[in-house]
């Protein structure tokens, strides 16, 4: 049976820097295994929706609920891949911090976040299909702003 999980790739933009450099991600370092970076997402439980589990996860893991974030239209990336030999489904939206300076809260789950521009984040992900995703939602940010 395949896990499902979701999340958001939660990004802010900053006023005194000149698109597309005033976008930054937000990753977590997990505080199990060997402390990867990724962005806030979780399982699906039972009867819930795959959206409404994305703004669960982000509220439990980030402390960002759905009032602080704006879902950005047209974007829905879905990664496939095995962890311990079990194939895994991963949803990821697009969400805009509506204040950019909103704290994150971490919960036990995770050690330390950042908020990185696109390269570094890419970095951070280490993982070639979430660094392909981080550069989609970067696309797909110049291409609405056009």
């Amino acid at each position: 049976m395949t896990l499902r999980a979701c999340g958001f790739l939660v990004f802010r933009r900053l006023a005194s820097c000149v698109p597309p450099d005033n976008i930054e991600y937000l990753l977590l370092q997990t505080s199990y295994g060997n402390h990867h970076w990724t962005p806030p997402k979780g399982h699906v439980d039972p009867g819930e929706d795959d959206l409404t589990t994305a703004l669960r996860e982000t509220k439990e893991e980030a402390g960002l609920g759905a009032e602080q974030l704006q879902v950005i239209d047209g974007f829905l990336q879905e990664l496939s891949y095995e962890v311990q030999g079990k194939p895994k489904k991963v949803l990821y939206w697009l969400a805009e911090l509506k204040d950019a300076g909103t704290a994150v809260t971490l919960s036990n789950e995770h050690q330390d976040y950042r908020w990185a521009r696109l390269e570094e984040a890419c970095t951070l992900a280490q993982y070639k299909d979430l660094q392909d995703t981080l550069r989609a939602a970067g696309r797909h940010l110049l291409d609405k702003k056009q």
